[in-house]
């Protein structure tokens, strides 16, 4: 690990240019780079204190050795230079976003004599016309087979094209006139290009030119008596209107235009992007990073556009791109894609109308390929078995742990406390094992208090069921389990079990908290963990181990420790306690909204003897409000039509017996009503 500051430059040496930076290793290879307005004040950053850097930053200056920089003279060179070296050195601090699969284009060879039409995937060559991504190669097959009876452009390989022409016999498609054929010189080369032009005009949005000259022909036609040139016309304009219906309008104004979004969490983000050309979505594709530097939204978005853009030019950059959030520096950003496409480009955040609903669809796709993501990555064997040896090794455990606990507690400033408790086996989520505490020893926000008593309760639980089953109990050194059917003698006090083999309740369901983990984790740093490993110790447990992952950091403590442990950025150990501890996080907050909506619900009127909600709201109607309520008298309460003295007596004795700013239900007692399937504590 290097000291920052043994390669710190001079003061004053750093110019105060526009300009791109790169932090090289002791190796000299190109780890990071980076563009700035102002060098100076850029580059300084990197070189103060390491406590006041973010850890991803922090991990990259102390693993590079140099530091140097390339002076440029507008922001916008900067850009284009910082592109270019990103992927010239790929270095290991940049985002780079990879496809989640190889997207498939329908591209037009317009660099050949006689362009092709076909699908392609990997990188784009230069003078071939591209469009998409579309999600399946057989979208764009039934796109063009509809187009090649308008735009009869050749879709054979060079080996079909050259042996047609050799023979001088056309392919099936120049027989059924889905081929101009110029393999045979039915058409010149002028002519077939001037098809795959038009081919891609259509393809491009512009499309109501030519339905609007077939439909003129087609009238011309039956004017003339031609019905077979006539009925040929309408076909070709159904087969083009077929073609466009299979991408519905979404844009009523037929904007061109490209939407990105983005979902992310603190490791990893996701990225989609909708093409739109002429109102209608084109294509979509999307990618998926690894945070590796200290980067927020509009920085995802500004190396999205570089990727993007980076190598186009022309109409493949849109007049509009739609982000989530603006780049830092938006202005030199949208100079450098004016830059590319030739003409102003908008690049801006939709606020309302159609385009802002469209970009909502495209973030709910960004959520589902993050969440696609993490779930194939989490539900590989291999990489889970790797995730638990490497928490085994981070944590110093005997083996690794194949069930692990997961805690966290959840309130809003104080109110309706309550906690989580989720299981991991084997690295995949036990749902059935989910459990869920409200927190009774105490009322008021004191999360470690808290802390301490729900592992408390969770393994006093486990405790009574070890002792009530004695399944652990010691047998005599001469006991030999029984062999076979027909074995006689004890039977080991293990209790009921079921088909599968777990053991069971009396009445048949599964133990509630039975099976002790090998690694519990907290949600939090060094006094959570404390709070837990007090509780374990004052029960007399030792041989489970704890842990707790800081969320602000991302890093590991251990009881008794003082430094944190801090697996490496790519660990699939650290993959897994993020998303166990996420998990208890969402499992902690879903429970504790439902409560808080249960409690707002809740009014001090249910508690009456007979008072149906007819005539609850009846009163609420009249008075305007239980406070209102609270302050009438017997009498004015009779005034309410369908309210009898005794009623009113009833529900003033109902209001008076709950302190006015309290809410009716009793929170402090800490009461659950235990459901069938046991799912509280």
């Amino acid at each position: 690990m290097a000291d920052p500051s043994s390669y710190r430059p001079k003061p004053g040496q750093i110019p105060d240019s526009p300009g791109v930076y790169k932090f090289r290793d002791e190796h000299r290879r190109v780890i990071y780079v980076g563009k700035a307005k102002n060098l100076r004040q850029r580059v300084a950053n990197y070189f103060q204190d390491l406590a006041n850097l973010h850890p991803r930053t922090r991990t990259m200056v102390t693993t590079a050795a140099s530091v140097e920089w390339t002076v440029v003279s507008t922001e916008v060179e900067a850009l284009q230079l910082e592109y270019s070296w990103i992927k010239e050195f790929d270095p290991r601090f940049n985002v780079k976003y990879r496809d989640d699969k190889s997207y498939p284009y329908l591209a037009v060879t317009l660099n050949e004599e006689f362009p092709r039409v076909q699908v392609m995937r990997g990188a784009k060559k230069k003078g071939v016309r591209y469009f998409g991504p579309y999600g399946h190669a057989w979208a764009i097959r039934e796109t063009v087979d509809l187009m090649l009876r308008v735009f009869p452009v050749r879709t054979c390989s060079a080996g079909v094209f050259k042996n047609a022409a050799r023979t001088g016999r056309p392919c099936l498609l120049g027989y059924i006139g889905k081929c101009s054929a110029p393999c045979v010189g039915r058409v010149t080369p002028e002519e077939h290009r001037e098809l795959a032009e038009d081919f891609c005009d259509f393809m491009a949005g512009r499309t109501g030119t030519y339905i609007r000259r077939l439909e003129k022909d087609m009238m011309q036609a039956a004017e003339e008596m031609e019905y077979e040139r006539a009925a040929r016309l309408r076909d070709d304009a159904e087969a083009l209107k077929r073609a466009m219906e299979k991408s519905a309008v979404v844009l009523a104004d037929a904007t061109d235009a490209d939407l990105i979004a983005v979902a992310e969490d603190e490791l990893e983000a996701a990225l989609q992007i909708f093409h739109v050309r002429g109102g209608r979505v084109r294509g979509q594709r999307g990618w998926v990073t690894d945070k590796v530097e200290a980067v927020d939204t509009s920085g995802l978005v500004e190396h999205a556009l570089q990727q993007l853009y980076g190598e186009e030019r022309g109409d493949a950059v849109p007049k509009e791109v739609l982000v989530p959030a603006l780049p830092e520096d938006t202005e030199a950003v949208s100079q450098w894609l004016a830059e590319r496409r030739g003409s102003q480009v908008s690049l801006r955040i939709p606020q309302r109308g159609d385009k802002k609903d469209l970009m909502a669809t495209v973030q709910r796709n960004a959520q589902q390929a993050l969440g696609l993501h993490k779930t194939k990555r989490a539900s590989d064997l291999t990489t889970r078995s790797r995730a638990l040896e490497e928490i085994a090794e981070a944590l110093g455990l005997d083996t690794a742990p194949l069930r692990i606990e997961c805690y966290d507690v959840s309130h809003l400033q104080g109110d309706d406390v309550v906690a989580s408790m989720v299981v991991f086996e084997d690295g995949l989520a036990r749902k059935s094992e989910y459990r869920r505490f409200q927190i009774k020893g105490f009322e008021g926000q004191d999360d470690v208090r808290s802390m301490h008593e729900v592992i408390g309760r969770r393994f006093k639980r486990y405790l009574q069921e070890k002792e009530r089953t004695g399944e652990w109990e010691e047998q005599p050194p001469d006991a030999a389990p029984a062999a076979g059917p027909a074995a006689t003698g004890p039977v080991p006090a293990v209790g009921p079990t079921a088909e599968d083999g777990e053991p069971r309740e009396d009445d048949g369901r599964p133990k509630r908290f039975a099976y002790p983990p090998q690694l519990v984790v907290v949600d939090g740093g060094q006094p959570q963990v404390a709070a837990a490993k007090r509780a374990l110790d004052e029960l007399g447990i030792d041989d489970i181990a704890v842990c707790g992952l800081a969320k602000r950091l991302e890093e590991v403590w251990l009881p008794d420790d003082d430094d944190p442990v801090v697996l490496p950025r790519s660990s699939e150990g650290l993959y897994l306690l993020q998303r166990v501890r996420d998990e208890a996080h969402r499992f902690a907050i879903t429970y504790q909204r439902a409560k808080r909506a249960k409690r707002i619900r809740t009014s001090p009127l249910d508690d009456v003897s007979g008072l149906g909600e007819t005539r609850k709201q009846a009163l609420i109607k009249h008075f305007g409000s239980v406070k209102k309520l609270r302050q009438a008298t017997i009498d004015e309460i009779c005034e309410v039509p369908g309210i009898g003295r005794r009623t009113a007596e009833s529900v003033a004795a109902a209001l008076a017996s709950t302190a006015p700013a309290a809410p009716a239900v009793n929170t402090a007692t800490g009461e659950i009503i235990e459901e069938d399937d046991g799912g509280s504590s």
